[in-house]
């Protein structure tokens, strides 16, 4: 029998930096859990753990930022996958920028969106945020985005999975 991990380390994730910001606050986090779910509007959902710092700062801000990361930008992805928010500016040794919308935005990386929240539904340890997009740009229009498999156990997430389905 093949595990779940093994299964869900095939879906075809993107990875990004999604970046918050409200009152003096910032904030940025590696997630894997974005993609698009409406042409009219442009919609966006993203997938967040409440328990986050980034999360009341998302919540109370109702926008974030994307910036879509690159191949071989990994150690980019291992920077801002770790704990934050409380002692940690992961953001201060970075170039970035601010969105439209306020949000940090990566110079390095190959694309941003700046998005405007629309909705927050519990599901499951993890809460979705459907984001309209205000906007978007290509900075690296010849660089592939990074796989979420290219990631490894990044996240530590190979402990949260059953060992079967």
């Amino acid at each position: 029998m093949i595990a779940p991990l093994e299964v869900f380390r095939r879906l075809t994730n993107g990875v990004y930096v999604v970046g918050v910001a409200h009152g003096g606050r910032r904030d940025a986090f590696t997630a894997a859990w974005l993609t698009q779910v409406s042409f009219e509007p442009l919609l966006i959902a993203l997938s967040i753990n409440p328990t986050h710092a980034s999360h009341p700062i998302l919540v109370a801000a109702g926008a974030f930022g994307v910036s879509v990361l690159g191949a071989g930008q990994l150690e980019l992805a291992r920077h801002f996958g770790t704990q934050s928010g409380r002692t940690v500016d992961k953001l201060e040794e970075q170039r970035w920028e601010t969105s439209a919308g306020g949000a940090p935005l990566l110079s390095d990386a190959i694309a941003h969106l700046d998005c405007r929240v629309v909705s927050r539904v519990p599901a499951g340890d993890h809460e979705l945020v459907l984001g309209r997009v205000a906007g978007g740009r290509i900075l690296t229009p010849d660089q592939p985005p990074m796989g979420y498999a290219d990631t490894g156990n990044l996240d530590g997430s190979a402990a949260l999975y059953p060992p079967t389905f």
